[in-house]
């Protein structure tokens, strides 16, 4: 079983948000005839127009690989969920975050009434934790976003459900769990080639891509590897709405939002000013694409003083070929063309220009990582056998705890062991101002 949701982060903070009422209820009942969702109470009336406007529109200019839908999600009852996980049995958890855990169940493919394990489609429950103060406005924002749209890079929900005060979503389930999971769990993980590495990167630049060009263009926001999830190919999709916004209307070239997301991600200027951009994105792209390049997390306090903030760490060393073998994850063993890791090592540059403006969309990065895929440089034999190789990386481990997730539940398919040179970083924690 693998891992469907990533680390945790905390999202116990206060909000304005009020108790489910009775009326708001009814609304949500309501909401899968009229496309409809209940008013969060700290949307602007703007936000909520442009929403109902973006429902009514199926026929919209869209890429050929995605479009926006009308909403048709599966109402589910609580009892249909509880029988789809065995009424949330410890031992079906996937993972557990600050919007609650997340259980592996079963239905049927196509009416989605809960089936026997294994038997039918394994889809993966995300439940509510009824201490999550900001819970009710990401449930609604998972929702609205992604029951509009329909992208081979976005995970696919399938359905909500909303009764005894809980909340519920249910998605597809992702074999291969988070891409989080494969690069910072040594345990039962086989590394990832560099083909897969650029594979998983063009799939979320292509996802990105395609929120950044709607008609109501929507930033994400909370853009990290635990955000985005494999199946059983490595096709990356994006998960994780709860943060999403739609972007500058009106000409303007920014919305101003408090400022949430995760340390180490989160753009310097959206941090600085709370003035979120379409390319405030790019950035976050950024530091997982030099996370992809690495193997290091974008913050470990566990690392040396100089080398905590990786980003600030390894930007220096992203176009001189000596210096970036030197960060390349050793779990590559050198097998990757040393010209497309140094052009990869540009665009990361690019991607974190402290000026949005001097950032490219990412239409052009995803253009720039195919040219860079189809770059067959035949990497040179490395001087040191793989297998002295392995011995030497598996020396470098040693002295250096296990840790477990608290989302990594011991079914997850990327497995828990020790981690190369790091330990989880204690600075992702989402920031509420």
């Amino acid at each position: 079983m693998g891992n469907c949701f990533g680390t945790p982060v905390d999202h116990n903070s206060q909000c304005t948000t009020k108790p489910s009422s009775p009326e708001e209820t009814k609304k949500l009942k309501d909401s899968k005839s009229n496309g409809l969702l209940p008013t969060r109470n700290n949307e602007s009336a703007e936000d909520n127009r442009t929403a109902r406007e973006g429902r009514s529109k199926e026929q919209e200019t869209m890429p050929a690989s995605g479009k926006i839908v009308s909403t048709t999600l599966k109402i589910f009852t609580l009892a249909e969920l509880k029988a789809a996980t065995r009424n949330f049995r410890p031992d079906t958890v996937l993972g557990e975050g600050g919007f609650g855990r997340v259980f592996k169940g079963w239905v049927d493919e196509k009416t989605y009434a809960p089936s026997k394990v294994g038997v039918g489609m394994a889809v993966a429950v995300k439940k509510s934790n009824p201490d999550s103060s900001q819970g009710l406005q990401e449930w609604q924002a998972e929702v609205k976003f992604l029951g509009k749209f329909c992208h081979p890079n976005l995970v696919k929900l399938l359905g909500y459900c909303w009764e005894e005060n809980q909340f519920l979503l249910v998605y597809e389930y992702m074999q291969k769990g988070s891409l989080e999971n494969h690069l910072f769990r040594m345990g039962g993980a086989e590394p990832l080639t560099w083909e897969t590495r650029l594979r998983i990167a063009i799939g979320a630049a292509q996802g990105l891509a395609f929120l950044h060009t709607s008609e109501k263009s929507v930033i994400y926001r909370d853009f990290k590897a635990s955000n985005i999830l494999l199946d059983w190919a490595y096709n990356a999709k994006l998960s994780d709405f709860g943060l999403a916004k739609l972007g500058p209307i009106n000409g303007n070239s920014h919305v101003t939002t408090r400022v949430m997301g995760t340390y180490g991600y989160a753009a310097p200027e959206y941090v600085a000013t709370g003035h979120l951009y379409v390319k405030s994105d790019v950035y976050g792209f950024g530091v997982v694409l030099l996370e992809l390049l690495t193997g290091l997390r974008a913050l470990d306090t566990n690392r040396p003083s100089g080398e905590q903030n990786l980003v600030e760490w390894a930007k220096y060393s992203l176009t001189q070929k000596k210096k970036l073998k030197k960060i390349m994850d050793p779990r590559l063993e050198e097998q990757y063309p040393i010209k497309a890791a140094l052009q990869t090592g540009e665009l990361i540059l690019k991607c974190l220009e402290s000026d949005p403006k001097n950032r490219p969309s990412m239409e052009e990065v995803l253009e720039t990582l195919e040219k860079i895929s189809a770059i067959n440089e035949k990497p040179k034999d490395s001087k040191v056998g793989t297998s002295h190789r392995n011995a030497k990386c598996q020396e470098e481990q040693q002295g250096h705890y296990n840790h477990r997730s608290p989302v990594h539940s011991r079914h997850g398919g990327a497995g828990t062991g020790t981690q190369r040179n790091q330990r989880p970083s204690t600075a992702t924690a989402r920031s509420r101002r």
